[in-house]
């Protein structure tokens, strides 16, 4: 029997989101007047409901495909989200206890090793590596947006070079936040300090999961699967992903 941790956040509308959320209900007695009948013709008098939702496709935990990144990835047109091989979704998970690293700063590729190490685990092909910063405890709060560490792009380059498909975080993105980067550029004009991580994905493929949550609530570094399909939204660069991890 597996035990299963959700380690996504829910969709709603909070300040934690950069975009609005918007829920529009079509309750059990006014669906019946939609289908032109009235709610005396339904059982209890109360039809079936629906739901209007409005959001983009960064809301919420969700998995952001090469697309995203840029229109070519290696030279050659990059996945959007619903051409994601879906083996690449599933299989074994290592969390990297990056709660150290302040917010605003890059997590870099020695503190990535100085995890693995710490977390006695060698990278394999395949491996879902998930980066446990301690952010998701602001969810629901403003702060949420401002208060993380990112990835650097040398410490994305290190990972997936060694053929890590997925990268996961649990804050608001996987780069550093964008007030940090902007004005890190303003001062330098250095372009290098824009989006890192996501850029390197123009070089080499892979995929981010952003807005994770709970994983604390995993018993161990490692010894858990991850599964985490989005859903295929055509042509689209991201797609919403009810991430969770399975524990035997």
């Amino acid at each position: 029997m597996s035990r299963f941790i959700d380690l996504s956040v829910a969709t709603q509308d909070t300040a934690s989101e950069a975009t609005p959320v918007t829920v529009e209900v079509l309750g059990h007695e006014a669906a019946a007047t939609v289908l032109g009948l009235t709610p005396e013709d339904f059982p209890d008098g109360m039809a079936i409901s629906n739901e209007t939702v409005t959001l983009t496709t960064h809301t919420g935990t969700h998995m952001d495909a090469p697309l995203h990144y840029g229109p070519l990835s290696g030279g050659r047109p990059a996945k959007s989200i619903d051409r994601v091989p879906l083996e690449w979704c599933f299989g074994p998970g290592v969390r990297l206890d990056l709660r150290h690293v302040p917010a605003g700063e890059g997590i870099t590729a020695d503190e990535v090793r100085q995890a693995l190490d710490a977390a006695r685990h060698q990278l394999r092909p395949g491996d879902l590596v998930l980066l446990w910063t301690g952010a998701d405890a602001l969810w629901g709060s403003a702060r949420y947006l401002t208060d993380y560490a990112g990835l650097t792009g040398e410490a994305t380059r290190y990972l997936v070079e060694r053929g890590v498909r997925v990268i996961g975080i649990d804050a608001w993105g996987l780069d550093r936040p964008m007030r940090s980067m902007i004005e890190d550029y303003r001062r330098t004009g250095d372009r290098g300090h824009l989006w890192p991580a996501h850029l390197y994905g123009r070089t080499r493929e892979y995929l981010q999961l952003e807005k994770l949550a709970h994983l604390g609530d995993l018993p161990a570094a490692t010894g858990f699967t991850v599964a985490c399909f989005p859903v295929a939204v055509a042509g689209a660069g991201a797609g919403w992903t009810r991430v969770v991890a399975l524990l035997d």
